[in-house]
Order: structure tokens, then sequence, then C-alpha cells
């Protein structure tokens, strides 16, 4: 069986953590951030959150992830959509963009020619789906 760590292994490089903005918090993201944290709602909400309409999602702090800091400091408690970065289904279809990702992400095995990438990865995206 094909494991996430043949064509990826985060190194918390902060790369995919930096911008404007921050990726939007479901609420299982916000029930496992909670839990990680140990700390009530509203504490967290306060601290770490900044809410736009009905979308919220975590602060940014000098143009990172407030939780960014020479590594992700929830790592194991961080949104679903940040485990899956940059394994994201539209890397199948576009190899520049593939090239860019592993380029600028030093997670990705560069080992792995593209076609190689996307046969793996997509054994495992078929996995996931099959297990949900």
């Amino acid at each position: 069986m094909i494991k996430v760590s043949e064509i990826f292994d985060c190194q918390q490089c902060g790369y995919c953590c930096q911008g404007e903005t921050t990726v939007s918090l479901d609420e299982n993201d916000q029930e496992r951030m909670l839990q990680h944290l140990g700390m009530a709602r509203e504490e967290v909400a306060r601290k770490y959150w900044r809410q736009n309409g009905n979308t919220i999602q975590m602060k940014i702090v000098d143009g990172h992830c407030i939780f960014y800091d020479n590594g992700c400091t929830i790592h194991t408690g961080k949104p679903w959509r940040c485990t899956q970065w940059p394994l994201h289904p539209s890397i199948l279809n576009d190899q520049e963009n593939f090239e860019i990702i592993k380029e600028s992400c030093p997670g990705i095995n560069r080992e792995l020619s593209y076609d190689d990438f996307c046969k793996k990865f997509s054994e495992l995206f078929e996995l996931e789906n099959n297990n949900s």
C-alpha cells in the first residue's frame, strides 16, 4: 500500500503558511484546534481567529499564520486544508502547477518524475476516497 511519505513529507518550512489570509476553518477544524490547544472557544477566538461574516480564519502575524513559529505550533491539530497541502487533486491535471509547487515546497519528493508522482498520488487519493 502506498504511503503519503513516498511523495510528500512536510518539512514545516512555513512557505505555505505565509500570505495575506489563511485557510477557512470548518467546525471540525475548530474543534480539533480547541482540543489541541486545551482552551475555551472564546479564548481561542479572541487570541487566534479572525471572523469575516460567517468565515473563521486564523489570524496573520508578520505575514504568516499566527501558529507559525519556525514550524507549525499546532501541527497535530491543524486544519484539514493545511494537512492536505500541497497534495491537492488539481496537481494531477497540471504539470506546470506541480513543477511550481515542487520548487517551492521542500517536502515534495524531488526524486519522482511528474508521471510517477501522479501515479502514486492517484493511488493515495483513490484509497482516501474509498475509505471516506
